[in-house]
């Protein structure tokens, strides 16, 4: 069912494009040997370059282009072997050159797409016009002085791809749904590391509204700069009332370009939107157009790892997990490798029910992420085979887990030091059985009358007997044997 927001004279559907700024994963910057790294003292990664002296000449950086092209195969996306950089002139103070070096008209990497998964199990086909590489520009700060504003070029030159959207968004849950697994493609790749509180991923997002049904499309706004994805969603949400509530007074929309404040839920208006020959684009004459190889384009796709999508797919195929079960495991690649780990030398379906369950729990409890975990994916592999040979059950088992995240000992270290192994010993239980048996005549009486129901009594009592170290597929076996006696 299509999302829809309701207004004074009926329903309206949103229209949303998102252009996302990905930093890219290198080592230095798109034109300049300085660090890219986040961080450090402001204005220590900065080469002549990146602060705009006369004379200095941009040489491109190789292992970015190379992430480019990486992400387009990510994106299923037509690789441009031509293209070419172009100077977007602006002036602004964290701009030291008055242009920043973008792509414009020849981009390196064309249209493709993203397959998103929605909360309702349905899919969605968000198409991607384009993705550019480009440099970023500094950062102002205006909140160390009452008179002054301060200037930080360790960002500037630090390469960027532009990922452009097509206007295929239709409600928040989309808009979120889609950056979701645009930043989980780029983690997979290793070309952006999609950390939005540290700015290395943000979305420029692009609102309209129109009435359902309508053609074309209505006057959009850009809210600039949105650092996380649960802003995102608000800012579509607030922005398209704000637009409905205009056209439904008979007013006009004004293309522009607006802020958004999440502490008052509301967006601004920062400035008139630009349109592209305000910007006055032209060939950078320092930079020669870019020209790549086929061979080359191979090599980098031969090299990818497995994407997000195919590993969902295999992962139900291989180890019997529910496609939502195998969605969960795959978001983050270090999640896959960590179950698969585990899933290879044990039972799947025991591993996935640990993975999902007990194990996110203690990691969760702890404020733990998967790559510090304090439980390897070996030492739970080893816990599961304890719990599949009957040497503990899994009420055991889950008392060693927690043992394990607080010491980080192993599961059998931990079995052996508190005594938890189960007894195994028919004898033992054989002994053990009787005595209940013995002490409950009566019982045993009624149950043999056909009180199927008492067996479970059996069991409880012993269990407790044995303090529940008993193994519960021989106390089953011996009782079912030494009832029927």
């Amino acid at each position: 069912m299509s999302y829809r927001i309701t207004g004074n004279t009926g329903e309206w559907e949103i229209v949303v494009g998102l252009e996302v700024h990905a930093q890219v994963i290198s080592n230095a910057k798109l034109f300049s040997g300085a660090s890219a790294s986040y961080g450090g003292e402001p204005n220590t990664h900065v080469s002549l370059i990146d602060a705009g002296f006369p004379g200095m000449l941009p040489v491109l950086n190789q292992e970015c282009v190379a992430q480019a092209v990486r992400t387009g195969l990510g994106l299923n996306a037509q690789i441009n072997l031509f293209s070419r950089f172009d100077r977007k002139n602006y002036f602004y103070a964290d701009l030291p050159t008055g242009y920043q070096i973008s792509q414009f008209a020849h981009p390196i990497v064309g249209e493709g797409k993203v397959l998103v998964d929605l909360a309702d199990g349905s899919t969605r086909e968000i198409g991607v016009t384009r993705l550019h590489l480009e440099q970023d520009a500094g950062k102002s700060v205006h909140d160390q002085d009452p008179t002054r504003s301060f200037i930080d070029l360790n960002r500037a030159g630090v390469a960027l791809m532009e990922i452009v959207s097509e206007p295929d968004i239709r409600s928040p849950e989309e808009a979120g749904a889609y950056l979701r697994k645009l930043r989980q493609i780029l983690r997979y790749i290793g070309t952006c590391d999609g950390n939005m509180e540290e700015g290395s991923m943000r979305a420029d997002v692009n609102v309209s509204v129109r009435k359902p049904g309508e053609e074309g499309y209505r006057t959009r706004c850009e809210i600039k700069n949105v650092n996380s994805i649960r802003y995102v969603m608000q800012s579509i949400e607030v922005e398209a009332q704000r637009q409905i509530e205009i056209w439904e007074a008979g007013g006009e929309v004004d293309q522009e370009t607006r802020l958004f404040d999440h502490v008052r839920s509301e967006t601004r208006s920062l400035r008139s939107k630009e349109d592209a020959h305000d910007y006055r684009y032209f060939p950078d004459p320092d930079l020669l157009p870019l020209v790549i190889e086929q061979s080359w384009v191979d090599e980098l796709k031969a090299a990818l790892p497995e994407l997000p999508e195919a590993k969902r797919e295999r992962l139900e195929q291989d180890y019997g997990v529910s496609r939502y079960e195998a969605s969960v495991l795959t978001a983050e690649q270090a999640v896959a490798d960590f179950y698969e780990t585990v899933a290879k030398g044990a039972d799947a379906r025991l591993a996935t029910n640990w993975m999902l369950g007990d194990f996110f729990a203690a990691l969760n409890r702890t404020g733990r992420s998967i790559e510090d975990s304090p439980v390897s994916a070996e030492g739970l592999r080893e816990l599961l085979a304890l719990i599949s040979d009957s040497t503990i059950n899994g009420k055991i088992a889950k008392e060693v887990l927690e043992d394990m995240v607080e010491t980080g000992e192993s599961a059998s270290a931990i079995v052996e030091r508190k005594g938890l192994r189960q007894v195994t010993d028919t004898g033992a239980i054989e002994t053990s059985i009787r005595e209940i048996l013995a002490a409950n005549a009566d019982k045993v009486a009624e149950y043999k009358s056909g009180k199927d129901k008492l067996f479970g009594f059996f069991v409880g009592q012993t269990m407790k007997a044995m303090k529940g170290k008993g193994n519960p597929a021989l106390v089953n076996e011996m009782l079912k044997k030494l009832l029927s006696e």
